[in-house]
Parts: structure tokens; C-alpha cells; sequence
């Protein structure tokens, strides 16, 4: 658990036992942000994703936006933490940033109605939707070019009192924005989207579902530094290397 504020350096790393996803104690270890690696905040049992869940970026994809959500899923082998290099596959001749929201559940639940969504949640975190933009596009459905190791950066920790409503989440490649967006803009909004997944398979606690991007997606290459800002939460920052 962190406590205080990353942004001044007076932010404690403090230990809890077993885990957030029940009734937890401190530890009593505490250490200096500065002085620990973070390591991706949650291991999730699956990552569910949303497709084309912003309009504008549906239509720089070459369509319009979907009647409805767009879900597919991500392995668990794809997670990477703070830090973690994203590792471009050497079969892809491009890989794009897809900076996102990603909501935590905190709580096994199914058929969740939208108007109790939010209860399931423990909290949110910025991912990066990572796609091998050439393989997607070759399988026609997307489990390869979205699924391949480090192909989910997760970070740097889950903030856990969030409106979600109307969020900035910005990516940068090499400290030039790609993406500016906000959460307001989402076609689907966190509570129906949660409602929606839940409807369609059980969430367990852990879980990571991801809101969608917004436009401005693009390639990157090796050497480059790939970084998703969601204010209220803070700043996912990976470089990019080859294989």
C-alpha cells in the first residue's frame, strides 16, 4: 500500500498481509517509494478488453463505432509490471501503444447489475493495450497480435478511491503526446462494461478488465519509452526493446 504523495517524494511503501483482496493488516514494513522496484500491481486470473470503445478511435481503425462492447481477452502471461521493457516480437513489423484505463476487481462475482457495479471493483490502474498491428490484422481476430508476453504493462499501482467518470489519460512516446483523451468519451461507460463481462463469464477477484483506447494509437521502436498517464492514479512508464 502506498501512502502519501508520489508527486512530492513523501510517498511510504507500507507491507500488508495476505493481500488486498480481503481483510488485510499492516505488516509494519515500510520503506521510501524511491527505494523499492514496483512490480506490476496485480496478477490477474484473466484480462478482459474492450474494442473500439472510444469513437474516434474506431474511426481512425477504418470503421464506425460498434453498436456494442467488443470483448476479447489477453493471457495472463502477457502482464508486465512498471519498468518491465515491452519486448517487440521479431515476426511483427509493428507494434502500437494503446495507452487505457484499467479497472481491478476485487471480488468474485457474475451477472453484477450496472447499478451495483462499482461494489465489485477494489479499484484502477493505467495499462497499456500493446498490439502487434500486423498480426491482428492477419488472424482477422486479435489473440496473437494482442497476447504475446509483456504485451500488457500494468501500473504503476491500484488507486482505489476513484471516480472513473471523467478521468485524463494521456500516452506519450519518447515525452511526445499521442494520446489525450478522457474518460467521459468512453461509448461504454466503467459500471456497464463491468455488468457486460459479467454477464458473459465469472470475475474473480484480481481480475483486470481493460476500458479501451482512444485515438492516436501508433508504432513503436526499440530504444523508444512508452508511458500512460490517468490522472488520480498516476504514470505507467515502460521502454521498448527487441526481441
Amino acid at each position: 500500500m502506498v501512502e502519501g504523495s508520489p508527486e512530492d517524494g513523501t510517498a511510504i511503501v507500507a507491507g500488508i498481509t495476505p493481500h488486498p483482496f480481503a481483510p488485510f493488516t499492516f505488516t509494519g514494513v515500510r520503506r521510501p517509494l524511491a527505494e523499492v522496484r514496483l512490480l506490476a500491481p496485480v496478477l490477474p486470473s484473466k484480462i478482459l478488453c474492450i474494442g473500439k470503445n472510444y469513437a474516434d478511435h474506431a474511426r481512425e481503425m477504418g470503421g464506425e463505432p460498434p453498436a456494442g462492447p467488443v470483448l476479447f481477452l489477453k493471457p495472463s502471461t502477457s502482464v508486465a509490471g512498471p519498468g518491465d521493457p515491452i519486448v517487440l516480437p521479431p515476426d511483427s513489423d509493428r507494434v502500437d501503444y494503446e495507452g487505457e484505463l484499467a479497472i481491478v476487481i476485487g471480488r468474485l462475482c457474475r451477472d453484477v447489475p450496472v447499478e451495483r457495479a462499482l461494489s465489485v471493483v477494489l479499484g484502477f490502474t493505467c495499462a497499456n493495450d500493446v498490439t502487434a498491428r500486423d498480426q491482428q490484422a492477419a488472424d482477422v481476430q486479435w489473440t496473437r497480435g494482442k497476447g504475446h508476453d509483456t504485451f500488457c504493462p500494468l501500473g504503476p499501482w491500484i488507486e482505489t478511491e476513484l471516480d472513473p467518470s471523467d478521468l485524463a489519460l494521456r500516452t506519450t512516446l519518447d515525452g511526445e503526446v499521442r494520446q489525450d483523451s478522457r474518460t467521459r468519451h468512453l461509448l461504454h461507460d466503467v459500471p456497464t462494461l463491468v455488468a457486460f463481462m459479467s454477464r458473459a463469464m465469472t470475475l474473480l477477484p484480481g481480475d483486470v478488465l481493460l476500458t479501451g483506447t482512444p485515438a492516436g494509437v501508433g508504432p513503436m521502436r526499440a530504444g523508444q519509452t512508452a508511458a500512460v498517464t490517468v490522472d488520480g492514479i498516476g504514470t505507467l512508464t515502460n521502454p521498448v526493446t527487441a526481441r
